[in-house]
């Protein structure tokens, strides 16, 4: 049985997110202990709300700092909404102040900015099929009919990543679309990371939980 972490960091809904997981089979503990978060087979990093204060608890909590010894040791991390979005370089929020307090500096284990979705109706809220790639682990056993539950306003709405050898693997993109292309999902050997909420996604992102920890 693989044992799973569910990070508390103060964001998130923990509750859903553990009980999803533990319909996949996993032995799944809620914490903010460092040295659990670090031991388990498997780490989910959730996140609601605004970028800069999902960052700000993330980091009060040495979230990015579990994340990143978690990635260099090459044990996986699911990264879900917010939880997805703070893993890129930084987030463009608050277009009301002056544009120097606007970006928030994220993880950097991808680069890119995390910015206003250009939709005519934000947030994005309801039932979005996807585009996986081709041999995508993630997705394996799901269909292009199939649904995912998102909420959002903030998405990555270009791909950054340059891989500089033929040696390692690209990451995977799965795209969606809310009035423009936005990221999904990404899956990057260790780290994993989806825009839409599995945990409130049904059979559907039971199905994705459940690939995900088949995984580890």
């Amino acid at each position: 049985m693989s044992r799973v972490v569910v990070f508390d960091y103060g964001s998130g809904n923990l509750r859903s997110a553990q009980r999803a997981m533990e319909r996949t089979g996993a032995d799944v503990t809620v914490t903010s202990d460092p040295h659990a978060a670090l031991d388990a087979d498997g780490l989910v990093v959730p996140g609601v709300g605004a970028f800069s204060a999902c960052m700000a608890s993330l980091r009060a909590a040495g979230g990015d700092r579990i994340i990143g010894r978690r990635i260099a040791g090459g044990r996986p991390v699911l990264g879900i909404c917010v939880g997805m979005q703070v893993l890129f370089d930084h987030g463009v929020e608050q277009a009301d102040v002056r544009a120097e307090d606007r970006v928030t500096e994220g993880c950097g284990e991808w680069p890119g900015a995390v910015e206003h979705l250009q939709a005519p109706v934000v947030p994005h809220m309801g039932w979005n099929t996807v585009a996986p790639p081709e041999g995508s682990r993630l997705f394996e056993g799901i269909g292009p009919q199939d649904r995912f539950y998102f909420v959002h306003s903030y998405a990555v709405r270009r791909w950054e990543f340059v891989s500089h050898s033929d040696r390692v693997r690209p990451p995977q993109v799965t795209w969606a679309e809310h009035g423009e292309p936005f990221v999904a999902a990404v899956e990057n050997g260790p780290l994993s990371a989806t825009q839409f909420h599995p945990e409130k996604s049904g059979d559907t992102g039971a199905r994705v939980l459940a690939n995900w920890v088949d995984t580890l």
